[in-house]
């Protein structure tokens, strides 16, 4: 029965039927696995197996969408290289976008769709063993070169260690800050700022539904 209400949250808030929906179609996918001891990610490994067969890790229970590359929408705008994200919200973030760059907020790169195990527990070679939200189409990243995300970061200051992108410089051009407009216009389309998350970590170029 829960399951059932679960499927129907999704057909609710997102205005389609669930993705997983009696479809036999191939699910396929690139990943790779996020090593804390190297600090480096491994070769990619292809996955190709019957979209029926997708597994519980391989689905975001909260949105339906899986890491498989059939679920995913591309968008093309100009000045930005096309990237992918889940298709149950693709035209939201492309709305979004579109606006954004017609008031002439200066968004020059946006990353979103990749597959990597980089959350969760560790495996005994130091291996992250869960699927990041990049994963599934659900983390949008804008500007990383201008927005950085920090380690050891429970509040922003000097003591903030950056791990990957650029510093993030409030004020200059293409930094995200909690009033401008990038982020309030991804607020406005169920996203949370990674710039605002709790805990030690700072994600100033990622949105997500979670913020993480």
């Amino acid at each position: 029965m829960r399951f059932g209400r679960a499927i129907l949250l999704v057909v609710l808030v997102f205005g389609s039927t669930p993705l997983w929906a009696g479809d036999d179609t191939e699910c396929r996918y690139r990943y790779v696995v996020w090593n804390t001891r190297t600090r480096a990610s491994s070769p990619p490994v292809e996955v190709r197996k019957p979209y029926s067969a997708v597994s519980g890790e391989e689905r975001d229970t909260a949105t339906g969408c899986t890491i498989c590359e059939r679920d995913q929408a591309e968008i093309r705008l100009p000045g930005l290289k096309p990237f992918r994200v889940c298709q149950v919200f693709a035209d939201r973030v492309r709305d979004a976008l579109e606006k954004l760059l017609a008031q002439g907020e200066p968004v020059t790169e946006v990353e979103a769709y990749r597959v990597v195990r980089s959350r969760g527990s560790l495996n005994d070679r130091g291996e992250r063993t869960g699927f990041s939200n990049h994963s599934f189409g659900i983390a949008i990243d804008i500007n990383p070169q201008q927005n950085g995300l920090y380690h050891r970061c429970v509040r922003f200051g000097p003591h903030c260690q950056l791990v990957r992108g650029g510093p993030w410089r409030p004020g200059q051009p293409g930094s995200l800050t909690a009033d401008g407009r990038v982020v309030q216009a991804f607020k406005d389309i169920g996203l949370r700022w990674g710039g605002e998350i709790a805990g030690k970590q700072k994600d100033f170029m990622h949105f997500s539904p979670t913020g993480y």
